[in-house]
């Protein structure tokens, strides 16, 4: 069986920063290499911060540039943009993101031949990190559920993205967490005091994209498959331990909650 080679460009699109990510992907031996993995910064000059489509404009220059100068000898052959979030309450923010990613769409068509495709970002992370797939554990004020809820949600086979995690966990540093230490030769920006900048999360964004786009290609629409393990209540310390394991995209994880009673 001939193999199919696909060029992959992955972005992660915002009006201050564009994560980006360039791989090749082998369909027949279903192999990824990830070639390069960095941002562009949206700097505007002070004159047209409030410029407002102009200052779109200026920003939409500044990634045709980076297409023709970077990008172009690559031979892309997919893009895959993360979908813009639409449900922010601010309905001028969620419009302008709009616009811009429509001036970016049509920059790719013309710079690279090649018509867009938008995955949600969570599709992104559910088939780009499917460890990430678990039942729910806390509750909105971050109280862990009573353990009949969590013996349903297992038996009824109920996972979410972060479902391990408290509501409010840091999501963008954990995804980048997974990236970092899966592809640990990329190189990541600090700032003088060495700590790391925000737009790192653009980047290995713009990576989870194109991660969760080639594992849905392999997968299709599947959903995680969950099984019990073990259900034990600790007397000694008065802990109800259920183990399960999550089935998904060819993976098999084992997870473990602990209950106090």
């Amino acid at each position: 069986m001939d193999s199919e080679l696909k060029m992959i460009l992955g972005l992660d699109v915002s009006t201050s920063t564009i994560g980006m990510t360039v791989a090749s992907y082998d369909v027949g031996n279903q192999e990824l290499k990830v070639l390069e993995v960095g941002h562009l910064k949206l700097k505007v000059p002070s004159k047209l911060k409030k410029a407002g489509d102009g200052c779109l404009l200026y920003k939409s220059e500044l990634f045709e540039e980076r297409m023709k100068e970077k990008y172009s000898r690559y031979k892309i052959t997919d893009v895959i943009i993360e979908e813009p979030l639409i449900s922010s309450n601010n309905s001028l923010t969620a419009a302008t993101l709009m616009r811009f990613n429509g001036m970016v769409s049509l920059i790719i068509y013309k710079t690279l031949g090649v018509t867009p495709v938008f995955i949600s970002s969570y599709d992104a992370r559910k088939f780009g990190c499917p460890s990430l797939m678990s039942v729910r554990k806390y509750n909105k004020k971050g109280e862990v559920y009573p353990v009949k809820k969590i013996r349903k949600s297992i038996k009824d086979g109920e996972t979410v993205l972060f479902g391990a995690y408290p509501y409010d966990c840091a999501k963008k540093l954990i995804l980048w967490n997974f990236v970092s230490e899966k592809y640990p030769e990329l190189k990541w920006v600090y700032n003088a005091k060495g700590e790391l900048l925000k737009e790192n999360f653009d980047a290995s964004d713009s990576l989870m994209c194109l991660l969760g786009y080639v594992s849905k290609l392999r997968w299709g629409d599947t959903e995680p498959v969950v099984s019990l393990i073990s259900d034990v209540y600790d007397s000694h310390n008065k802990i109800n331990k259920l183990s399960y394991s999550v089935n998904f995209c060819g993976e098999t994880f084992v997870k473990t909650i602990e209950i106090p009673s």
